[in-house]
């Protein structure tokens, strides 16, 4: 049977290729015999169920990317908006708001259709047309039990829906426990997703749940399966001589070879050793666990290694990819032991250090002594009033291998540095537990020269596998790290001359040199801080991949994960390449190599995800047990440095790494305003500023252990009293109008927080009028040649506003509740006219909202951030250009109820999606299903401007007639406008007055219990 698949996709994706039945396809190919053709249906229907092709209604085949629709993963966000990551390597993200996402979680792959571009087509919008395959199967989270039915509140905040668990599945849960629920089926319409309670961890406060439930959570794999664990306890505890001579493996039991690694480790997987030849070149040997040779291709171990992808260093343990009979046994290259081994060795010119010569072949070794970083440090940095006598007795045999390889490594680092490599000096930490597991200390990992030693070794080992087996032409697979994209570098570029530096390149293109010129440049300043971390969020994430496309942050040509087959996969695919390459004299066969061809990409993909699992998974226990670490210390002070500055706060960086939040609703001196270009706040009073890298003193004020965050306030902040003229904020998510800042009205502060503002068309100031009561305001706004007018019928909270622009004035009359707002936003030439209801009203024209978050602080090493819309993007802190669907989107940059911008904790992801405001959770009157969705057409008063993506939005009462039912309550904001724009403005949403019906029976009351969720 042939396979069609490849050149049935590549046809389909052709230019000139028109939708056909499977007949025209099957005449198409030639297909004659009836075994064949069966063999096509069944690959017709996998492709179908893949998504990689689409189905008609007329039963016509195609491509979806010929179809405008795309296949990718979704990443979701726990404000309930998402991101299509495309399969597409070259295509955007494409942002799904929450009322297009169907029931689609984060991490299925789905089909999207992009109903709306930016301008010059860089931003999208889209809409999931079909979920192609469920990643989400079981769901760890808290369990709630209200007697007639139980709901379990998951932990990932990304799943915003609870799991119903109908009476009788309980499983012996009682409330506060956490368990795992594996879903049984999946939320459809009002309906709840429902589940079954597979497993009960144990009580959230009990000791180590806390960590279990990360395990759970990101699915982690404990234990290993009967089978796996059969094929490790087979593998022999010693190596024969007869072995060695068989395999033909170069015998290096006599050479001087030595492991170097930290004191608690147990897997040891590299070897190194090091001499002067005679010729005064200097030898490098790289010796690694030769672990393909105990894992055979398609074995027991082999998948179970394939879907683990890597080892999972979390806080208290170890997810070890192979059972430790093999990682600390046969495989673990252990002192005064024969180990079979894999060896690169490497010859360097004493005078230039380029490399001469270079060798790759199976080796046996027997290591003379397993040393720790701490004794190589001691031993190479003795002084004499520290001298490491018994030390250097010990190793007598070995101080002149570890002066040479300290030579050595550190020229090769100056070498590595010359041509661009970047090395960014971050300090890291280590959190040390007891033996409960409860975070007593957090202590800095030191980067000594012992550490640099192996470090120098393994890169240039890992270069010098990669391009010798590049020109070979075998399959193969690299760690690539590809260069930042254009629009990221020009802005940091821009940002560094904010400070007088300049970034030299040609043309559009920096080579990564000049910014490692840059980081020595600005070392030990006061803006090294800022620039080094402002330079790393601009740049991509490294990733495997079967081509060998560079990496730029180490500025090599070639790279590639050859040093840890122990507990990674894609170097123990590597290896058994390498050895079969080795057998068969420097090639493949035929069909080896096409099989092999054929599968890197996958293994590629998969190594890569299951990388940023076990990252993720690491940062989580790190995070919990740094916030556990610090929840007897609220109250105290300390010394820290600014390490991040978004449009809602700053983050603050202890000198033990711990990082908390300083809230901008905290910092009571001044209204302060967020510059992005600048990275900056800047107090519109005091003309303060506070950017990355300035030291300040903290008070830690809250611990949150449910969500993993810490809040922080400054020391002697003292309150604004008496400043009563306040500018709005473009940045913030203040008011604007006009394309002038406009007059400023006078927030008074009788009674309990009454204000009175107005924002000014073109060039002049508007005049407000606030009704003074409890928290009420009133404003207008006064367009060039006419004012604007407003009427505020009061209650509690109550607002009205309107804004003139030029040449016409504004009218808004708000109907009030409790906290309802009514707004209207006019643009030069026109008057606004827009009342937007909280969850189903629509922003008329005019109507702006701006796009709340910040950077995601979360990411470790290299990221990726090449999409504005991308929740690991940097903020922007501001409004939308285009028209957008007003309701609470039309607030501003993420304003939240105090007037000040949306906010996160540390290690979160940017809060809001494009075009939210504040929290649609409070006071909104329409009708709502269970999850906080408002129903299809119980809508209140809307504009009549479009949208986003030219779609109406329906006024006057009338309730919203699209199709995709606007959300409230998951995503806690309408959309306002969904891409950005330079001005923070937009207008209030008036809510709607419709009162909630009663829903459904079923599962449907299931959410209404949780209050307070966020």
């Amino acid at each position: 049977m042939i396979n069609y698949e490849q050149e049935l996709l590549d046809f389909m994706r052709e230019t000139a290729y028109k939708p056909m039945t499977y007949q025209e396809l099957e005449k198409h190919f030639g297909i004659v015999d009836a075994v064949e053709f069966k063999e096509f249906l069944k690959l017709l229907n996998k492709l179908e169920d893949e998504g990689k092709i689409i189905r008609t209604p007329n039963d016509h085949y195609g491509v979806p990317e010929r179809m405008n629709l795309l296949r990718g993963k979704l990443q979701s966000h726990a404000k309930g908006f998402g991101f299509l990551i495309p399969d597409e390597k070259d295509h955007g993200d494409v942002y799904l708001h929450a009322n297009d996402l169907k029931s689609a979680m984060n991490g299925d792959i789905i089909l999207v259709r992009v109903t709306s571009r930016s301008e010059h087509g860089g931003r999208m919008e889209g809409e999931v047309v079909r979920i192609v395959e469920r990643a989400v199967t079981q769901i760890v989270g808290t369990f709630e039990d209200h007697e007639v039915y139980a709901f379990v509140v998951p932990d990932d905040k990304r799943i915003n829906r609870d799991i119903f668990i109908p009476k009788g599945g309980y499983q012996g849960a009682v409330p506060g426990q956490k368990v795992v629920v594996k879903i049984v089926s999946y939320p459809e319409g009002r309906s709840a997703a429902e589940g079954e309670i597979v497993e009960i961890l144990g009580h959230k406060n009990d000791p180590g749940v806390d960590i279990l439930s990360i395990i759970r959570k990101h699915q982690l794999p404990v234990g290993f399966p009967d089978e796996v664990m059969r094929e490790a306890e087979a593998a022999p505890d010693s190596i024969t001589d007869d072995e060695i001579v068989q395999q033909g493996r170069r015998d290096l039991r006599d050479e001087v070879i030595v492991t170097i690694d930290g004191e608690d480790a147990k897997d040891l997987d590299d070897a190194v050793h090091v001499k002067r030849l005679e010729n005064g070149n200097y030898l490098l040997g790289v010796h690694i666990a030769d672990v393909g040779y105990y894992v055979k291709e398609n074995s027991e171990l082999d998948q179970e290694a394939y879907l683990r992808g890597c080892s999972v260093y979390l806080v208290d343990r170890v997810i070890p990819m192979l059972p430790h009979r093999l990682s600390n046994g046969i495989c673990s290259l252990n002192p005064q032991v024969d180990r079979l081994t894999l060896s690169c060795e490497m010859e360097f010119d004493a005078a230039t250090l380029k490399r001469v010569r270079h060798d790759v072949f199976t080796s046996v070794i027997r290591t003379k002594e397993r040393m720790t970083y701490t004794n190589v440090k001691k031993i190479l940095t003795a002084t004499e009033e520290e001298p490491q006598t018994e030390l250097k007795e010990r190793y007598a045999g070995l101080l002149d291998m570890f002066g040479l390889m300290e030579d050595l490594a550190m020229r090769l680092r100056s070498k590595r540095m010359k041509r661009g490599a970047i090395d960014f000096d971050f300090q890291e930490s280590k959190v040390i537990v007891d033996e409960n597991g409860k975070a007593v200390d957090i202590v800095k990992r030191e980067r000594s020269v012992a550490e640099q030693i192996i470090e120098e070794f393994m890169l240039v080992a890992n270069e010098t596998v990669a391009e010798h087996f590049h020109w070979l032409r075998v399959p193969f697979l690299y760690r690539i790290h590809e260069d930042p994209s254009q629009e990221k570098l020009l802005n940091f570029v821009q940002f560094a001359a904010n400070f007088g530096y300049v970034v030299k390149g040609k043309g559009n293109s920096i080579h990564p040199k000049a910014l490692q010129t840059l980081l020595e440049d600005i070392r030990g300043t006061k803006e090294a801080t800022v620039i080094s971390t402002v330079m790393l969020r601009s740049m991509k994430q490294a990733k495997y991949d079967a081509e060998s496309l560079g990496h730029f942050g180490l500025a090599a040509e070639f790279y590639s994960h050859f040093t840890s087959p122990i507990r990674r996969y894609p170097d123990l695919v590597i290896h058994r390449i390498i050895r079969e390459v080795l057998d068969g004299k420097g090639q493949l066969t035929e069909a080896r190599h096409e099989s092999l061809t054929a599968r890197m990409p996958e293994i590629a993909q998969h190594s890569s995800e299951r990388e940023r699992v076990a990252v993720d998974a690491e940062r989580d226990t790190e995070q919990l047990k740094k916030c556990e670490f610090m929840l007897d210390k609220v109250g105290e002070e300390f010394e820290g440095i600014i390490s991040s500055v978004t449009s809602f706060g700053m983050f603050i960086e202890l000198d033990n790494s711990v990082e908390g939040l300083i809230r901008l609703s905290d910092m009571s001196d001044d209204y302060y305003n967020f510059h992005e270009q600048h990275m900056i706040l800047v107090g519109e009073r005091t003309s303060k500023v506070y950017r990355i890298g300035d030291e300040v003193k903290i008070r830690v004020t809250r611990v949150s252990m449910t969500e993993h965050t810490i809040d922080f306030e400054l020391v002697d902040m003292k309150p604004r009293s008496g400043y009563k003229g306040i500018p709005s904020s473009g940045f913030g998510g203040g008011e604007r109008g006009g394309k002038k800042r406009g007059g400023f009205g006078d927030r008074n502060r009788g009674g309990r927080g009454e204000r009175t503002g107005s924002a000014g068309g073109k060039g002049q100031g508007g005049a407000g009028e606030g009704n003074r009561g409890r928290g009420e305001r009133g404003a207008s706004g006064a367009g060039k040649g006419q004012g604007g007018a407003s009427e505020v019928y009061r209650g509690k909270n109550e607002r009205g506003a309107s804004a003139a622009g030029k040449g016409q004035g504004g009218a808004a009359e708000g109907y009030r509740g409790k906290t309802d707002r009514g707004a209207n936003a006019g643009g030069k030439g026109q008057g606004g006219a827009a009342e937007g209801g909280r969850g189903k009203g629509r922003g008329g024209k005019g109507g702006r909202g701006g796009f709340g978050g910040g950077v995601d602080r979360s990411v470790v090493g290299i990221v990726e951030q090449a999409n504005p819309w991308r929740i690991d993007a940097p903020d922007s802190g501001r409004g939308g250009k285009r028209r957008g669907r007003g309701g609470e989107g039309a607030a501003g940059a993420g304003v939240n109820d105090g007037g000040n911008p949306a906010e996160r904790g540390p290690g979160q992801e940017a809060d809001l999606s494009p075009g939210n405001g504040r929290d649609s959770s409070r006071g909104n009157n329409a009708r709502t299903d269970m999850w906080g969705l408002p129903i299809r057409n119980s809508g209140g008063p809307g504009g009549n401007g479009r949208g986003a993506g030219q779609r109406r939005s329906d006024g006057s009462g009338g309730g919203a007639k699209r199709r995709h039912t606007p959300q409230g309550g998951v995503v806690g904001s309408e959309r306002g406008a969904e891409l950005p724009s330079v001005e923070g403005s937009g207008g209030d949403a008036v809510k709607s007055k419709r009162k909630k019906k009663s829903g459904g029976g079923g599962n449907a009351t299931a959410a209404f219990v949780r209050k307070n969720r966020k």
